[in-house]
């Protein structure tokens, strides 16, 4: 992308009918290393890959649970995500306390999408620059959001988001009718490989690289790293390195199915975008 007259804020269209501001914050997701969700009938997961500054450098946290029943992944600015985490866990807190309940997850993902609206209209402000991976389980089930800097929420058998996370989701499309009867290590094991898909050619899924995130019926909110991690990446035996090459530009919306004669949606959606001017 290249700078122009109408980029200087949030609330400049340009003559396309585009806001460049919330177009750069979207860039910002897709340079965020990749962050993947599935979910079945009975479980919703999250996988991300850790990136490290340096030999010296900790993995830097993808994931962040928000409360017993809820967690997210994240591919961005680990700033933002912060933010938008500790705002989550306020929510989640409120709703314990005042109608001691759990909140649920369609309510809290329309209240980030709204926050992040704001910052999309109003002078001064700039767009967060992550986008948001959420699960969670209530009382209709499982459930998996994707949260764009531009405001919007969709709601998703499977998706994945960050650097070359185009190729996770080809591999999604291809396999999402699994994912409803899948076991929770059925349910891994794809998104590992999905994962898999997202790495540099000299890359490998370790324990230290690798995080997963579990939620389900009566199970709350797990982060499986380390150690404990292992058992999973057995799944995938020894092919823990890319087996594919790469399909395209990272984060690229360009699809297979998008070439055809007569293309369709793709498999990976399964609403449509929720309309947050309505609530």
């Amino acid at each position: 992308m290249f700078r122009n007259q109408y980029d200087n804020d949030v609330s400049t269209w340009s003559p396309q009918g585009r806001i460049h501001q919330v177009e750069y914050a979207v860039e910002a997701v897709k340079q965020g290393s990749a962050a993947i969700g599935l979910r079945s009938k009975k479980y919703a997961i999250l996988l991300a890959l850790k990136r490290s500054s340096g030999e010296l450098a900790s993995y830097q946290k993808k994931l962040i649970k928000i409360d017993d029943h809820m967690g997210i992944g994240i591919a961005g600015l680990t700033s933002d995500a912060r933010v938008l985490s500790n705002y989550m866990r306020s929510e989640a807190m409120k709703s314990k306390m005042l109608y001691d309940r759990p909140l649920p997850v369609q309510r809290i993902v329309n209240a980030i999408s709204d926050k992040a609206q704001v910052n999309t209209q109003q002078y001064g402000r700039r767009p967060y620059g992550v986008g948001l991976l959420v699960i969670g389980h209530d009382e209709t089930g499982p459930h998996l959001f994707e949260c764009s800097p531009s405001g919007t929420s969709f709601e998703y058998y499977a998706m994945s988001i960050g650097a070359r996370s185009q190729s996770a989701k080809t591999y999604l499309e291809k396999h999402y009718e699994e994912f409803t009867n899948a076991s929770l290590e059925e349910l891994v094991r794809h998104g590992l490989q999905a994962l898999r898909d997202t790495l540099q050619q000299d890359k490998e899924l370790n324990i230290q690289n690798t995080s997963l995130g579990i939620v389900g019926l009566n199970h709350p909110f797990e982060m499986v790293e380390g150690e404990a991690l292992q058992r999973y990446l057995d799944l995938l035996g020894e092919d823990t390195g890319r087996t594919r090459p790469a399909s395209g530009p990272s984060g690229s919306s360009t699809r297979p199915e998008e070439q055809r004669e007569n293309p369709e949606p793709a498999a990976a959606v399964l609403f449509e975008a929720m309309d947050t001017s309505e609530l």
